[in-house]
C-alpha cells in the first residue's frame, strides 16, 4: 500500500524554482510596464478567445466528465497549494500538454489524447503537476511578454532584426529554464523521481505499443552517459548547438536534473519541513490524520 502523499501547504514558488529559471524570470521582471500591459490589455481578449475555442473543440473534465482525471488534478493542485485550473482533453495524435494563464482569472490546462494513451495514471498526474508548476510560478505572463518583445523587434529593420534574434535566444533559454522548474513541481506531486523520469523516457521514444517494454534504469544510465560525454569543451559546444533552437531541454538532461534534485537536500527539506509543520499542528490539536 502506497504511503499518503505530503501536501505542501504554504508552498512558495521560489522554494522549488530552478536557479536558472530564477535568474531568467528576475531579468524579465525588470522590464518596466510590460507586465501590466499584458495582464490588463492583451489578456482579456486572449483568455476569452481560448475559453470559447476550448469549449467548442475539447472535452471539459469535471466530477461528471472523466472524474478519475478530475481527481488527479484536484490532488495535484492541493499538494502544490494552488487553485486547479480548468482541464480540457483534446483529440490530437501528438503527445503534448500545455497551460495558459496571463491574468490568472481563466487559467486552463489542455492534455492531448495521445499523451493519455502513452502514460499511466501516476505519470499523467506528473504531467498535470508539471503544468501546474507554470501556474504556480506565473510563467505564462512572462512567456507572453517575451514573445511580444520579439514580434515588436522584428518590425524594425536592420538592427531590429538582430535585436529580435537576440531576444529569441533569450526567450528560448528562459523557456528551457522554466521547464526544469516545472519538472520539480511534477516531482513534488509524484514524490517519486522514477515517475517523472518515466514520463520523460516515454516522451523520448515511447508509444502505446512500446511503453511497457521500456527500461527506466537503462534510460537513466543513458542520461548519465550523455552528461559525461558532454563534459569536455567540444561536448559542451555540441550540447549548446543541440539545445539552442529547442523550447524544451533535451529529455535526457531533464531526466538527469530530476534524478539529481530528487536526491538533494533541498527536495528532502521541502518535504520534511512541511511534514514537520503538519505533525506539530496535529499534536497541538490532539489528533492525527492522513493526507
Amino acid at each position: 500500500m502506497n504511503a499518503p502523499k505530503i501536501t505542501l501547504k504554504g508552498l512558495q514558488a521560489d522554494a522549488f524554482r530552478h536557479p536558472l529559471d530564477y535568474e531568467a524570470t528576475t531579468a524579465l521582471k525588470q522590464l518596466p510596464g510590460f507586465d501590466l500591459v499584458i495582464r490588463n490589455l492583451l489578456a482579456p481578449v486572449a483568455e476569452q478567445y481560448f475559453y470559447l475555442e476550448n469549449m467548442a473543440a475539447s472535452i471539459l473534465v469535471s466530477d461528471r466528465q472523466l472524474p478519475h482525471l478530475h481527481q488527479l488534478l484536484q490532488e495535484a493542485a492541493q499538494i502544490l497549494d494552488l487553485e486547479p485550473p480548468a482541464l480540457y482533453i483534446r483529440q490530437n495524435p501528438v503527445p503534448n500538454a500545455y497551460t495558459f494563464a496571463m491574468r490568472g482569472k481563466q487559467p486552463f490546462m489542455v492534455i492531448h489524447t495521445a499523451l493519455l494513451d502513452l502514460l499511466t495514471l501516476p505519470e499523467i498526474q506528473a504531467v498535470m503537476a508539471h503544468e501546474l508548476g507554470h501556474l504556480k510560478c506565473d510563467h505564462g505572463v512572462y512567456l507572453t511578454l517575451a514573445n511580444l518583445l520579439v514580434l515588436a523587434a522584428e518590425q524594425i529593420p536592420n538592427w531590429g532584426l538582430t535585436l529580435a534574434q537576440n531576444l529569441q535566444e533569450q526567450l528560448m533559454e528562459w523557456v528551457r529554464c522554466a521547464e526544469f522548474t516545472c519538472d520539480r513541481a511534477a516531482l513534488l506531486v509524484s514524490q517519486d523521481p522514477r515517475v517523472v523520469a518515466s514520463v520523460l523516457m516515454k516522451l523520448t521514444g515511447g508509444s502505446p505499443q512500446l511503453a511497457a517494454q521500456l527500461n527506466l534504469d537503462a534510460f537513466i544510465d543513458q542520461a548519465k552517459a550523455y552528461d559525461g560525454s558532454s563534459a569536455t569543451e567540444l561536448g559542451q559546444l555540441i550540447q549548446q548547438l543541440q539545445t539552442a533552437p529547442l523550447t524544451h531541454p533535451l529529455p535526457v538532461l531533464r531526466a538527469r536534473e530530476i534524478d539529481r534534485w530528487g536526491s538533494s537536500a533541498m527536495y528532502e527539506e521541502l518535504l520534511r519541513s512541511t511534514k514537520s509543520r503538519y505533525n506539530n499542528k496535529a499534536k497541538s490539536l490532539g489528533g492525527w490524520r492522513n493526507w
